[in-house]
């Protein structure tokens, strides 16, 4: 079960579809339940199913999140984070993830390629250099997990933002523990 907690910052003009309150991120998919279901076990697989370290896996999370302009996709956070080391600070500095002393090789590297994935697919897949440092610090395991989550972000928060649903809402992923 979401966590959720409105975010009091938020002006919201209204939901392009439906009469949706300001903090239902969810209802609005039962007017497509079968692609919402499709589109449910997706995000289910990316947030307990990935491979990638939580600390990676969420500074790619937030720098999509910017680049999506999505609230409620900035305003998420995992249960589990804290055990995993993500803390506020990890979030506090996503817009400076090139220059930020906190974040390791491999979470510059998942925030470049979700920033990149999000405004310049193309150079990005030409961009020899950057996949010979990303192999120092990616299996190709590890690139599917990250390339396959950063297309679920980039849809989702894509789709809520332009629908205007769920901006003023602020989840909490459950623990898995």
């Amino acid at each position: 079960m979401l966590v959720r907690r409105v975010v009091r910052n938020y002006h919201r003009s209204m939901s392009r579809i439906g009469d949706f309150a300001d903090d239902d991120v969810s209802g609005w998919i039962a007017l497509s339940p079968e692609l919402g279901k499709a589109m449910a076990a997706f995000s289910g697989a990316v947030y307990n199913r990935n491979r990638l370290p939580m600390r990676v896996r969420e500074i790619a999370r937030i720098v999509m999140a910017y680049d999506n302009e999505c609230v409620v996709c900035q305003n998420t956070r995992d249960a589990d984070g804290p055990a995993a080391g993500v803390d506020e600070d990890l979030y506090a500095h996503a817009l400076q993830w090139r220059t930020w002393p906190g974040y390791s090789e491999q979470e510059r590297l998942a925030a470049e390629f979700a920033h990149r994935f999000a405004s310049d697919h193309t150079g990005l897949r030409a961009d020899d250099e950057f996949w010979s440092r990303c192999r120092e610090h990616f299996s190709d395991e590890l690139i599917a997990d990250l390339t396959m989550s950063c297309a679920m972000w980039l849809g989702m928060g894509r789709m809520l933002r332009t629908l205007d649903v769920g901006q003023a809402c602020q989840l909490t992923l459950p623990s898995r523990a």
